[in-house]
């Protein structure tokens, strides 16, 4: 059995500290904040004008453990249930899902969602219910 806490608190504060980013994004270089698309662009071919705001982006995601270390002392307990095998076929799916889908969550979820886009609604239906029905797989197949 798979245990999970409920922390309304940080849940909240992480969900609006997501929003905020996503708003200030879309204010400041009229981008959709879409991980999966941002990463993406990294590679060639790409507009010089728009890559040191893209690896400042990146460079944000990887920085946040570092910062929640330095100001909490510590990170958060994790347990990964999964072996290596498993977690990079998950990451590969999900890759190939961001392709497929155009998009990933942070694109569809969060900014999609809020511009009220109907691809972006059958989208997030479509990798919750994906989502949903590969953890019932798991803790039934384990």
């Amino acid at each position: 059995m798979v245990t999970t806490s409920f922390t309304p608190i940080a849940s909240l504060v992480g969900g609006a500290m997501i929003g905020l980013a996503a708003v200030l994004l879309m204010w400041a270089t009229g981008r959709i904040a879409g991980v999966s698309g941002i990463a993406a662009r990294l590679f060639p071919p790409y507009e010089d004008s728009e890559l040191a705001g893209r690896l400042a982006f990146v460079a944000g995601l990887a920085a946040a453990p570092v910062l929640v270390r330095l100001v909490t002392g510590g990170l958060p307990e994790q347990t990964i249930a999964a072996g290596p095998a498993l977690l990079i076929i998950g990451g590969l799916l999900t890759g190939l899902g961001s392709v497929w889908g155009s998009g990933c969550t942070s694109g569809h979820g969060v900014c999609g969602l809020s511009r009220l886009s109907v691809r972006s609604l059958v989208a997030t239906i479509t990798f919750m219910a994906a989502g949903m029905a590969t953890v019932v797989l798991m803790r039934h197949w384990n």
